[in-house]
């Protein structure tokens, strides 16, 4: 089996837990997840079998969507209400103004502080190993970018809000940050992501559907989307043999010998044998040939 299975991951269950459900459920050992979700969060978390497993370097660029809920008037060590040391504070009146400011405060690319208790290293440690020693370190701000953040709802003392952002943005922190910027504090309560790159809740599988799809038989293949599923961000390249088959055994093909896509600020590409995907290349410019990245079929 070679492919993804986009899990719709339950609350509760570590990004690893869902990834030994599943080769249990398959009895397919090579597995692996993109992208960890926290155990409190639900939502898209594709995962990787055979082949795929190898993808994960090309998806880094991949955009996540959030749908969040925050409560204001709470802090909390950890960002969100499961935290210990939670304090509480007065809301004060929130006008339509204020939510529009929000929305353009966080739009386009910010600087953000990753929390303590998250899984970040810093020389050598994890933060969470910090914090739970109570010992304080330097957190360095790291750049990340919002495409948009939109509040769908303010009820109460509650904020549902809609975020796509890069990776390595912590939700979390945006609901610290917004609640500094109200000026009572606020902690997440609720986090589903709803897409992760082309990994959306419309091609995602609960648990159930997996199971019941093999108790009827079925063929376990008909549940993976492809290997290149993800990878349709990436200009294409297409070989003919015996170019294709010299490809995938190390060679070098000239560009003169491809069908390519060309853009001169592509880094890699996706290279085909007819409508067969087969490896991930770089371009050589100086000599102008495709050069194997990546190979993941060789049999033929």
């Amino acid at each position: 089996m070679n492919g993804f299975i986009n899990v719709l991951k339950p609350t509760g269950m570590t990004s690893h837990d869902v990834v030994k459900v599943l080769r249990r459920i398959l009895g397919e050992k090579k597995t692996g997840h993109t992208g960890t979700l926290d155990p409190m969060a639900a939502g898209v978390l594709p995962v990787g079998i055979g082949s795929a497993t190898r993808v994960t370097e090309y998806l880094d660029e991949d955009f996540k969507k959030y749908r969040c809920e925050m409560i204001l008037g709470i802090r909390s060590e950890t960002g969100d209400i499961w935290g210990s040391s939670l304090t509480r504070q007065e809301v004060p009146p929130i006008d339509q103004e204020q939510l529009l400011e929000l929305e353009n405060r966080f739009r386009g690319e910010i600087e953000q502080v990753p929390p303590m208790y998250s899984a970040v290293r810093v020389a050598g440690k994890r933060l969470y190993e910090y914090a739970r020693n109570g010992e304080e370190v330097a957190v360095k701000a790291r750049k990340i970018t919002i495409r948009e953040l939109k509040v769908l709802r303010f009820e109460g003392e509650r904020i549902l809000f809609d975020v796509e952002c890069s990776k390595g943005t912590y939700v979390r922190t945006i609901c610290t940050e917004i609640g500094e910027m109200l000026g009572c504090g606020g902690a997440m309560s609720f986090l589903a992501r709803t897409a992760s790159g082309a990994f959306t809740m419309e091609n995602a599988r609960t648990f159930e559907e997996i199971e019941d799809h093999l108790e009827r038989g079925l063929p376990k293949e008909d549940l993976l989307l492809p290997v290149d599923f993800p990878l349709n961000g990436y200009r294409k390249a297409v070989l003919e043999e015996p170019e294709a088959t010299q490809f995938v055994n190390g060679g070098h093909v000239k560009r003169s010998r491809a069908a390519i896509d060309y853009s001169e600020e592509e880094r890699f590409y996706r290279v085909y044998r007819g409508d067969e995907f087969i490896a991930m290349a770089t371009l050589d410019e100086k000599k102008r040939k495709l050069v194997p990245h990546k190979v993941f079929y060789r049999d033929f």
